[in-house]
């Protein structure tokens, strides 16, 4: 069983603390920045930032859904980090200042794939297909925050 890795970035034309805030917004903006592939997004606790628990499902391909069950925290400044409890799944969102009154927005989602064929073509298709939904969600963080 290996590590398989998902990153994906953008640059968005408004300053790290707004962009960070944003995201850090589990009980109003983040809900609004997801696609459709998520749904039964609550939030149980807390809402922004630190201390949040926040539940959605997540569908990935069209057979697979991941139920998530999300411990967020802020180990260091700018950072935030989504742990999974009903997986292995770990989700670091990082914002930098990117140039004078922009940001650069990196999401890296890890997690413990299958073994065997199964997890061969996870290792091979998972990190593209999340890619794309990262994708999605970064270009509404940049209408959200670009306005």
């Amino acid at each position: 069983m290996a590590q398989v890795e998902a990153t994906t970035e953008r640059v968005v034309a408004a300053d790290p603390e707004t962009v960070f805030d944003t995201l850090a917004d589990y009980a109003g903006a983040r809900a609004n920045l997801l696609p459709e592939q998520f749904s039964e997004y609550e939030v149980r606790e807390g809402g922004d930032g630190e201390g949040t628990l926040v539940h959605w499902k997540l569908q990935a391909t069209s057979k697979r859904v991941r139920d998530c069950l999300l411990e967020v925290t802020e180990p260091s400044d700018g950072e935030l980090v989504e742990k999974d409890r009903n997986s292995s799944m770990v989700t670091v969102w990082r914002v930098t200042p990117a140039g004078e009154g922009k940001s650069r927005v990196v999401v890296t989602s890890t997690w413990t794939g299958a073994g065997g064929i199964g997890g061969f073509f996870e290792r091979t298709f998972a990190p593209k297909g999340l890619g794309r939904i990262y994708d999605a969600i970064l270009a509404r963080l940049a209408t959200e925050v670009e306005k």
